[in-house]
Formats: structure tokens, C-alpha cells, sequence
């Protein structure tokens, strides 16, 4: 799940990792640092994920060698994009990019599977399909609202808060 509130982006993942019914990894970590102020939440072919999400990597400090500028959460989510959709045949990924830049501040970009590209204020990934959160059309919600909700997530959850200044992580259970 992730959600923009003004400053930045609250986004957190359950850290159960399923085959099927059978859970095999109970501490698997599915929000992954792409950039220092952009996250992606993984769901799906976990093999999947981590293939796109080390391109986009890739891409993107290249652009940043390029550019001498960090990049923007928006380029990082259309590289997501273009990746999943050409390979829409071949993969089987969701994926949630969410990060702060200082053209556009939090901003929160949902993948589903397929390559659509969806921006939202908040959204919780369900698998292979998405939710889109609903707050009534207010799309800066305030931290305190913005937490709450991705603490919910059933299991161990992670969260990571992103703000101007950096970004943190937590684990709690």
C-alpha cells in the first residue's frame, strides 16, 4: 500500500512471501529503494520484480550520471511501465512506485500487471490487481491519516515515511 500526504509518501508491504496456499518465507523484504527518495512495493513473480526493479536501477543512475539531477518519481514509474508492458506477455508484475521530488512532491504511481500506469492519491496492491483507496477526493492527506493506513496491512508490515530531507524505514509486527 502507499499513500501521498503533504510532504511526502507513507508506502508498506506484509512481508509474507506465498506459493500458493504454503507460505515459504515469512521476513521476505517487498519494498525496495530505487533511487533515495523513490520506492517500489513488489507484488507477484517475485523473480519478476526484482529483474525490473534492478533495470530501473540501472536506468535511472545513469540518467542521474547524465543529468546531475535526481530523478524525477514520475520518469522512474514510466521506466516501470514501458519495461512491464513490452514484456506483458512474459511477466507477471505488480508494482507500486512511490517517492518525493521536488517538482511534484509525494506522488504515488500503480503498475498492475498488464503495464498500465495509474497515478492515485492511494493505492493497495491485492496480488495481481489493485485497490484504489478513496479519501473523498482529498489528495493531501495528512501524515496522520496517511500512517494509520499502512499500518493495517495484515502480518509484519514495513513502512517506510519520505520526506524532503531523506527517507526511513520500520518493521514492526
Amino acid at each position: 500500500m502507499a499513500v501521498a500526504y503533504d510532504g511526502g509518501v507513507v508506502i508498506g508491504a506484509d512481508s509474507r512471501t506465498s506459493t500458493g496456499v504454503y507460505i515459504s518465507n515469512r521476513a521476505s523484504d517487498k519494498v525496495t529503494a530505487i533511487d533515495e527518495r523513490i520506492y517500489v512495493c513488489r507484488s507477484g513473480s517475485a523473480a519478476d520484480t526484482q529483474a525490473i526493479s534492478d533495470y530501473v536501477t540501472y536506468f535511472l543512475d545513469s540518467h542521474k550520471m547524465e543529468y546531475g539531477k535526481a530523478p524525477k518519481v514520475e520518469t522512474a514509474a514510466n521506466l516501470f511501465r514501458e519495461l512491464c508492458y513490452n514484456n506483458k506477455n512474459m511477466l507477471t508484475a505488480g508494482i507500486l512506485v512511490a517517492g518525493w521530488d521536488e517538482i511534484k512532491g509525494g506522488q504515488v504511481y500503480s503498475i498492475p500487471v498488464g503495464g498500465a500506469l495509474l497515478e492515485r492519491p492511494a493505492v493497495r496492491s491485492e496480488g495481481r490487481g489493485s485497490l484504489v483507496v478513496d479519501f473523498g477526493g482529498y489528495t493531501g492527506s495528512p501524515k496522520a491519516v496517511a500512517l494509520p493506513f499502512c499500518r493495517y496491512i495484515e502480518g509484519g508490515s514495513q513502512q517506510g515515511n519520505f520526506l524532503e530531507r531523506g527517507a526511513y524505514g520500520e518493521f514492526s509486527q
